[in-house]
């Protein structure tokens, strides 16, 4: 138990660690040369930055301590010292790693810096930190208002790209927007990461033969739920019992599960949802198996 406490720290520090010089190398290699911007408090740094010349790194620390101690009342104290830390040694990397600029060229420049912002963030975000603390402020507003995380995110996203286009002109702010949405898809991706699971439900008049595919020759676990299908136009009073088939894939399966179930069953209703965390069950057993 105390080696798996153990190395679960040490996985948080190599996540934190990649994270920060992934997003020292984002801000000093792409953005900060070229000056474009991000979203979040990272974006409100590089605004202050490039407006009063500061020194990003010390701009970067001082505007997301506020956001920092609001998480110690909003998340937990641990998540914030976490934070602070991490936060600390993106403004230590900026100061002392001597990033080199990479490219002048607008689009490399709002994709690539995009990407490697992302990836920092996300690898930070695993790490159980967060570089940007925009989402403790939305966690934060949404208990003081009717709006939901995304929409306060996006409203604050929108003035700080505003602002970048009075002061910097509407080109800047345009290549910015599409930094902030390459580097949010990558932050996704990271999180999710290849391993993102669907979540599959069959209803066939061949649940039988489909159950002992899915588990025996996809290795899949299921779980059955008893309804009843039928009640058409014309005939609504007429139903029969059906097991409705639940099982969980990576995304990768997907395409092969739909294709074995309508090898069975061309007529098999499938719908699919995209689920964001699973453990335990089969899953977990497999996983343990590696």
């Amino acid at each position: 138990m105390i080696t798996n406490q153990w190395r679960a720290v040490a996985q948080d520090i190599i996540y934190v660690i990649c994270g920060v010089l992934f997003c020292g190398f984002a801000l000093k290699g792409f953005l900060i040369p070229n000056h474009f911007f991000d979203g979040g408090v990272t974006g409100i740094a590089l605004l202050i930055h490039e407006i009063y010349n500061f020194n990003i790194a010390y701009v970067i620390v001082l505007a997301n301590l506020p956001l920092i101690i609001m998480g110690a009342f909003q998340i937990n104290a641990k998540f914030a010292w976490k934070t602070l830390g991490c936060v600390m040694l993106l403004g230590i990397c900026l100061l002392y790693v001597p990033y080199p600029p990479i490219t002048s060229d607008k689009l490399l420049v709002s994709i690539f810096g995009g990407v490697f912002m992302g990836l920092g963030v996300g690898l930070s975000m695993r790490g159980g930190c967060a570089l940007d603390g925009i989402e403790v402020l939305a966690l934060y507003t949404l208990r003081r208002s009717s709006f939901t995380i995304s929409e306060i995110i996006l409203g604050i996203n929108i003035i700080i790209f505003l602002i970048a286009a009075i002061q910097l002109g509407l080109p800047t702010a345009l290549y910015s927007i599409l930094t902030y949405y390459t580097a949010s898809r990558t932050i996704s991706f990271v999180i999710e990461g290849l391993e993102e699971y669907t979540a599959v439900n069959i209803i066939s008049s061949k649940s039988d033969t489909i159950k002992d595919r899915l588990v025996n020759e996809m290795g899949k676990g299921i779980t059955v739920y008893k309804g009843e299908r039928g009640f058409l136009k014309g005939s609504f009073d007429v139903s029969h019992p059906v097991d409705i088939v639940f099982t969980v894939v990576t995304r990768f399966e997907v395409r092969r599960l739909k294709a074995m179930v309508r090898e069975i069953d061309p007529q098999a209703f499938i719908y699919t949802n995209t689920i964001k965390e699973v453990a335990g069950g089969v899953l977990k057993k497999r996983a343990r198996s590696h």
